[in-house]
């Protein structure tokens, strides 16, 4: 399979965390950063899950979730708790860091730690927030919109592009499909990459029920492994996932997050349906 979906020739890395290339990279974390120490017990154990299979990660949290169901969800300690938490842990561990972003004015802040800034989903076509991220000289994540199709997103490469930005990333997290659902467009992938940066695909949010709670997004965490297999042999250039060690505990998107004791397994897959389809 080796030549297809290659139309990109962009690559670059984060630390040591390659984007592009040829490789297949992973951002790795709970959802929102909820402890120093809950955020040390994740960071230690996915590095270690990484390094025994081979894989380069950046640890994923967010300082703040402003997209919840409920005015009573939580949403994280703020800004300055979850910066400064992330900033021990990129330290600590020596590892890159990614965090979402909602508003123009954090981005500067959110890049004196943060490696890769993310742009969440629904803000996928905020132009100013877009400028702001870019202007900072980090790279830029953007979740494509679950109301975008793939052929759209070319619009999000090409403001970043203009505000300066070259370390892209698009990725994948499903599209709205009825009520409470969203279904995943395996065309997504080869479609975005000809824009010519990395994709990604966020397998645990396209397990997403939106709302499918209530006042609280349900999810169905049991496919984790089924579509991280089947994006990766599609031909993904890396993965994100929310992970934690007690779903059932964590304070946001609990039944869509990978289990902690399920990760070293499934990188270890992952890993090897990407050797073999790149051979």
């Amino acid at each position: 399979m080796k030549g297809e979906n290659q139309a990109y020739q962009s690559s670059f890395t984060v630390g040591t965390v390659e984007f592009g290339g040829g490789g297949l990279s992973f951002m790795l974390g709970p959802c929102v950063v909820e402890s120093l120490d809950h955020a040390r017990k994740m960071a230690g154990a996915i590095k270690e899950a990484c390094s025994k299979v081979g894989v380069g990660f950046v640890y994923k949290s967010s300082f703040d979730k402003a997209n919840r169901s409920s005015i009573d969800s939580f949403r994280g300690d703020g800004i300055e708790f979850g910066l400064d938490i992330l900033h021990k842990i990129k330290d600590e561990f020596d590892v890159p860091i990614v965090t979402d972003i909602h508003e123009p004015s954090q981005a500067a802040v959110a890049a004196e730690v943060a490696d890769i800034l993310q742009i969440p989903a629904f803000l996928c076509r905020q132009t100013d927030l877009l400028v702001a991220a870019a202007r900072t000289g980090r790279a830029v994540n953007v979740k494509k919109g679950q109301f975008l199709s793939p052929w759209d997103a070319k619009n999000i490469v090409d403001k970043l592009r203009s505000a300066g930005c070259e370390k892209i990333i698009l990725t994948e997290r499903g599209a709205s499909f009825g009520y409470n659902n969203l279904v995943v467009d395996m065309r997504s992938f080869p479609v975005m990459r000809e824009f010519g940066v990395p994709v990604c695909f966020d397998v645990t949010h396209s397990l997403q029920l939106p709302g499918g709670l209530g006042k609280a997004t349900g999810g169905q965490s049991q496919y984790i492994e089924n579509f991280a297999r089947a994006g990766v042999a599609c031909g993904i250039d890396a993965v994100f996932m929310e992970v934690h060690d007690d779903p059932s505990r964590a304070p946001s998107d609990g039944p869509n997050q990978l289990p902690l004791a399920r990760l070293r397994p499934l990188l270890a897959k992952l890993k090897a349906i990407h050797e073999l389809v790149s051979e």
